[in-house]
């Protein structure tokens, strides 16, 4: 129901795939990689309904939250630094099918990839709580059976949350949705301080765009969930682990396999005839949803030293986590430098970064290679070797070499480098 209710908000009529389709066969993935701009909606995975390249564009995303595509940026900011209350609601429209006889290998979930270590959820939200604290994060799924699941957790909050609770001898308890609107998986996918609620930020998005709060429900675990999700599986993450992967990251490369905790499932919810969310691995909806969330922290970063600061954009070429583009106007000689420091800081996983004016457009990838092609040389590049970097960068071997490229004008002498006009 929610996942319907996007795309009538949207305008969007999706491709719809309606033959029997395989979880097994790799075929979601080859389907949703023809046309990544295009909404599938796949009428029988696995027995069931699935959608994917839902937000695969920021124009999809900026048309649910009704504002311009170069607004959403701004928006996610705001509602970073000024979190929102939600509302509580009675009853999740989830709660209209809520079974404990259920058998995970049944639900439309794919192997997206032939060498994976097997169907994998990928756009699944997991909200936790532990001794008052609540977190709501992204994290990939690996079915294993019927009812577990090995869940990939990097050191950041849900693993000192699960790392606590071990220590304590205590099960974690869980609850993965599907089936999020933009808000929610945006916020969801933010690097937030360990004492901001997440929900409260998604809260702050949807007043600011759709004019209403963000409503959550209660669970039979009891664990607070939004109201309007297709899935809800309440689990458990105790002291199992198992092998998780092999796994395509958002490189298009294969992440390694590790030792991860289980998620024990107890009951799965859902919706009347619900539809799965899919997130192809190190596809676009992967990119932006992965990368957007950083984009006003590395604006925020680089405003504080350059106060004419006009737009951030992590590229779709650098799988929006390694490459990024700023946008600046200079007040002084050595703030495109300051500017690319700044930007590094904001953003440590990121490698590489050009900074150009403010009259070439961060979102257009020929303005910004005009701009490196026309406004800088090579001899002036910042190199940074031995920084800490991202570990799902392939090519690093525990530490990377960092590149930044100021591709603004010379002051002074803008107009040997300004781009005639007819106006």
């Amino acid at each position: 129901m929610a996942v319907r209710s996007f795309l009538a908000r949207m305008k969007e009529e999706p491709l719809l795939i309606d033959e029997p389709v395989d979880p097994d066969s790799s075929a979601v993935s080859r389907t949703l990689l023809e046309d990544q701009d295009r909404t599938v909606l796949f009428t029988d995975l696995n027995g069931g309904r699935a959608v994917g390249n839902l937000f695969s564009t920021r124009g999809k995303m900026a048309r649910y939250l009704g504002v311009r595509p170069e607004e959403l940026m701004g928006h996610l900011m705001t509602a970073m630094s000024e979190p929102r209350p939600f509302e509580v609601a009675e009853r999740g429209e989830w709660m209209d099918n809520v079974t404990e006889d259920f058998d995970l290998l049944r639900l439309p979930i794919p192997r997206y990839y032939p060498e994976d270590g097997g169907r994998y959820i990928t756009a699944g939200v997991i909200v936790a709580e532990y001794k008052g604290k609540r977190n709501v994060s992204f994290h990939r799924m690996m079915i294993m059976d019927e009812g577990r699941m090995a869940v990939r957790l990097v050191p950041r909050h849900l693993y000192t949350m699960h790392q606590a609770a071990k220590a304590e001898g205590e099960e974690l308890k869980v609850s993965i949705c599907v089936g999020l609107c933009p808000c929610g998986l945006l916020a969801a996918a933010s690097s937030l301080d360990y004492e901001v609620d997440e929900f409260e930020v998604a809260s702050a998005l949807r007043e600011a765009t759709l004019g209403e709060p963000m409503r959550l429900a209660p669970g039979p675990n009891g664990l607070l969930v939004p109201a309007g999700c297709d899935y809800v599986l309440e689990g458990r993450i105790g002291l199992e682990e198992a092998d998780e992967g092999p796994f395509v990251d958002i490189t298009g490369t294969y992440d390694h396999v590790r030792k991860q905790p289980v998620i024990v499932i107890d009951r799965v919810c859902h919706v009347e005839d619900p539809v799965f969310h899919l997130l192809q691995p190190g596809g676009n909806e992967h990119f932006l949803l992965m990368g957007m969330p950083r984009e006003p922290v590395i604006f925020r970063s680089v405003r504080q030293v350059v106060p004419r600061t006009h737009a951030v954009r992590l590229t779709e070429g650098g799988c929006c986590w390694l490459h990024g583009v700023v946008s600046i106007s200079k007040n002084k000689e050595g703030d495109g430098i300051n500017a690319i420091m700044a930007a590094f800081s904001g953003h440590p996983s990121m490698k590489k970064v050009t900074v150009v004016d403010g009259d070439i457009d961060v979102f257009d990838d020929r303005e910004g290679e005009w701009a490196v092609a026309t406004r800088f040389q090579g001899d002036r590049m910042l190199v940074v070797e031995g920084a800490a970097g991202s570990s799902l960068d392939p090519s690093s071997d525990g530490t990377t070499c960092k590149v930044g490229i100021d591709a603004t004008m010379p002051m002074g002498k803008e107009r040997l480098f300004r781009k005639a006009s007819l106006d």
